[in-house]
């Protein structure tokens, strides 16, 4: 795609002005955390053109969308791990960025404490963005005219500097609220009729069997997360069968099989994750990661911090099983679940109704 078509692309509520954006379409979403206000429209949208801008990559190849696809729920639904820089397999799946206002660690291991802190890290990784430093990439975005005048609308003076740039794109992160899915309108608005039967017996069945324990829904709003790290079992999972043999859908009811010779011919290995531990160094939270919001869930496929199950009924199968029982480290609630069938088909239900309808498909086209 063309520097100026990803430069339009845009989901729904970035086509809003996008001082609205972060009041339209909050049913259901708690206040928005302090003390960062509510982003400045002339900052949010410097933030928006930065986003979408491959030069910001070393070698005019990445943009922050292209890992994070507005038309995808801001993620990439073709690819289980994100691809960096000349085509290099990252280790972990692009969460999706709707909602993540309200996220407080960034990243799903939780090293960045806010989203200014987070949005350089990507442009001076190696693999991804791979610009060696920041002096680097401030000299070229002051090379081009076209962020002159929205520097200057941003902050006055038409300098980019680090601090200035990751502000412009937390600003632009922040206004991607997207709540006021069906779910929302039939637990806090009260539409009895705005989720169908078989999406309220998922319902029961999210909160019989567990779900909410690390996915709380309350009172008056809820974020489908308690924001913290856990080991589900799906590292273990993932180590287990890396030295395996796998099946992968060319074409619809069209499958490969390799065996793991082939593999190691034709592939990259997944290099090692141990999660939070990474960050924190505490045995606890080997192969710990942030429970994710299951917001907007059905749009953001595939799922786990490394993309290893393809669809929410892989997700379900995985944790009616118990997740990963021969991990001595996986958390303690997660334990085999009695559903069949058709009550892992209702929780599906009950997962999709809790997208938010201001994403219809209609709305990411570009401008």
């Amino acid at each position: 795609m063309k520097r100026a078509g990803m430069a339009g692309l845009l989901v729904g509520l970035v086509l809003l002005p996008l001082a609205a954006a972060c009041v339209a379409g909050t049913l259901g979403l708690p206040p928005l955390p302090g003390p960062a206000p509510a982003p400045a429209p002339a900052l949010a949208e410097l933030g928006r053109q930065l986003f979408f801008d491959r030069r910001l990559s070393v070698n005019g190849t990445l943009s922050c969308a292209m890992c994070h696809v507005p038309e995808q729920g801001f993620t990439v639904n073709e690819l289980r791990t994100s691809v960096g820089m000349e085509g290099i397999s990252l280790r972990r799946n692009a969460p999706t960025l709707l909602n993540v206002a309200f996220v407080r660690e960034l990243f799903v291991d939780g090293r960045a404490a806010s989203l200014e802190a987070q949005a350089l890290q990507p442009i001076v990784h190696p693999d991804e963005m791979a610009n060696p430093d920041l002096s680097s990439v401030m000299r070229r975005i002051a090379s081009m005219a076209e962020y002159r005048k929205p520097f200057l609308r941003a902050f006055g003076t038409a300098t980019a500097t680090p601090a200035r740039v990751s502000a412009a794109l937390a600003a632009f992160e922040r206004s991607l609220i997207a709540g006021d899915s069906p779910f929302d309108r039939w637990r806090y608005a009260g539409q009895a009729d705005a989720i169908g039967e078989r999406a309220r017996r998922g319902h029961e069945l999210f909160m019989a069997r567990g779900c909410a324990q690390c996915h709380p829904i309350g009172a008056s709003d809820t974020l489908f997360s308690d924001g913290q790290f856990h080991n589900t079992g799906v590292q273990a999972r993932s180590d287990a069968r890396r030295d395996g043999a796998a099946s992968f859908t060319l074409t619809p009811g069209l499958q490969a099989h390799l065996d793991a010779d082939a593999l190691r011919r034709i592939g990259v290995p997944d290099l090692p994750d141990e999660g939070r531990y990474e960050v924190t160094r505490r045995e606890a939270d080997r192969r710990a990661f942030r429970t994710p919001s299951l917001r907007n869930v059905a749009l953001t496929a595939p799922y786990m911090h490394d993309g290893s199950l393809a669809t929410l009924h892989e997700v379900i199968d995985f944790y009616a099983q118990g997740g990963s029982p021969d991990d001595p480290r996986q958390d303690a609630r997660i334990k085999p679940l009695a559903l069949n069938a058709d009550d892992r088909a209702c929780l599906v239900e009950f997962l999709e109704a809790l997208t938010s309808e201001s994403l219809s498909p209609g709305r990411y086209r570009a401008r």
